[in-house]
């Protein structure tokens, strides 16, 4: 608890230097100094005020109005559907407009950032679609009293969530990074329990399937610690000043600050050359580096039990790259899935979930017709551009929906590269245009 409240003291602090800093630059006197050092003075703490301040805000989702035929703004109203004491299920209801038919979850990642960073899909998903969203919640403003929540409780959720939109009509699951794997469980739960409650398609987005497909940073790091040393080292306890006082939780300053050292020296001089922005008066409140990192900086806390165990089960263990992953005991088998149509997305320069881990999907779904699959390989694409940036919007989205679609019955089908999911992601150190789906 200590070292917890000792790393919000110190943001706290930095944040207190920056206005500080700003206030003491921006004093009207030093306007007659015919020297920079004020200005750079206040610049500095103007970005350090703003960037340390963020870390401790929940984003708000600020969605544009969507224009309707008709040539009218259709207001987005941000509406909780089901409330569960982890996470909830969001709906983004457009005002004015009828119900679409087709339907989209997105299941949001729990890896140290809210739902928020998934905006600029939501946004590019509304015209075409209802679109509904898990909103997790920040485990240290949950009472210790909740009890626990992994990566068995995380299924269920999703589960819950799948069959209460379903009892409504078809639903498409689009699991963005680290819930695929979680989604593609809960999938084969309902294929096992309530099979006609099941997704009309599921598309699995950059996301560990099967780790050992590929190295990475992330998995090397995994690799190397042991479970005993990555507990003693990440894990704390919130701090009085939260409702969530005495839970053990993986800090998300903590999740930021290995974000951070991943690519230390472009964060540095993203910083830097917004310093000397900002002295010039060049910078705005919501410019393209105030716009990323309002978002990339605002962190939350992830359980111990959840965060433990999706490093155990899912990185050290395999447990779904090997089909053994049980829930409550029960083992959940993903040849079970059957009608369900399956679509993996990969980035060919995704640093995070390397072309390989996410693919393995396929292969694991023995049950499913080999129509009933399809995988693109994005040339050029890292991890954020599959499902928020020129990538996503270009390229990837509208193979989304196209397959959605095809799924429905409502669009004839494309033609397909036929190859295996072993071989496509055997070669997926050499991606090719001609390979953009392939099933």
């Amino acid at each position: 608890m200590a070292r917890y409240d000792a790393m919000e003291a110190a943001r706290n602090t930095s944040e207190w230097m920056g206005a500080s800093a700003r206030a003491l630059g921006s004093y009207p006197a030093f306007a007659l100094a015919p020297v920079p050092m004020f200005k750079m003075l206040a610049a500095w703490g103007a970005v350090t005020e703003r960037s340390f301040a963020r870390m401790a805000i929940k984003p708000d989702w600020n969605l544009p109005p969507i224009i309707g035929p008709e040539g009218q703004d259709h207001i987005v109203y941000v509406e909780p559907r089901l409330r569960r004491p982890f996470g909830d299920l969001v709906h983004f209801r457009v005002a004015r407009r009828e119900p679409m038919t087709r339907r989209i979850l997105l299941v949001a990642p729990m890896s140290g950032h809210y739902a928020t960073l998934l905006r600029s899909t939501v946004a590019s998903l509304l015209p075409d679609a209802e679109v509904y969203i898990t909103d997790w919640h920040n485990a240290r403003d949950i009472p210790v009293s909740e009890g626990k929540f992994d990566v068995e409780d995380y299924t269920r959720y999703l589960t819950d969530f799948i069959a209460d939109l379903a009892a409504d009509g078809p639903i498409n699951v689009v699991a963005v990074c680290q819930p695929a794997p979680l989604a593609l469980a809960a999938t084969a739960l309902l294929a096992d329990e309530a099979p006609e409650l099941l997704p009309r398609s599921l598309i699995l987005i950059g996301g560990p399937i099967d780790p050992d497909a590929k190295a990475t940073e992330v998995t090397d790091f995994g690799n190397r610690i042991t479970m005993g040393e990555l507990e003693h080292l990440v894990i704390q306890q919130v701090g009085f000043k939260h409702r969530g006082a005495g839970r053990m939780v993986y800090p998300g300053l903590a999740q930021l600050t290995s974000f951070i050292a991943m690519n230390a020296a472009t964060h540095t001089k993203a910083f830097t050359d917004q310093i000397f922005a900002e002295a010039r008066g060049d910078a705005t409140p919501y410019d393209r580096h105030n716009k990323f990192y309002d978002e990339y900086l605002a962190v939350m806390d992830m359980t111990a039990e959840f965060y433990l165990s999706t490093v155990g089960r899912i990185f050290k263990g395999l447990e779904l790259a090997h089909n053994r992953f049980t829930v409550e005991g029960k083992p959940v088998d993903l040849g079970r899935i059957r009608d369900t149509w399956v679509m993996t997305v990969e980035g060919a320069e995704d640093d995070i979930s390397a072309p390989g881990q996410c693919v393995a999907a396929l292969e694991l779904c023995s049950g499913l017709p080999a129509e009933r699959k399809a995988q693109h390989l994005e040339p050029g694409a890292g991890h954020y551009g599959i499902f928020a940036g020129k990538s996503w919007r270009l390229n990837i989205r509208p193979l989304v929906l196209d397959f959605m679609d095809e799924a429905a019955g409502t669009k004839a089908p494309r033609r397909r590269k036929r190859a295996s999911a072993s071989a496509v992601a055997a070669s997926a150190d050499a991606p090719s245009p001609s390979r953009k789906l392939a099933v």
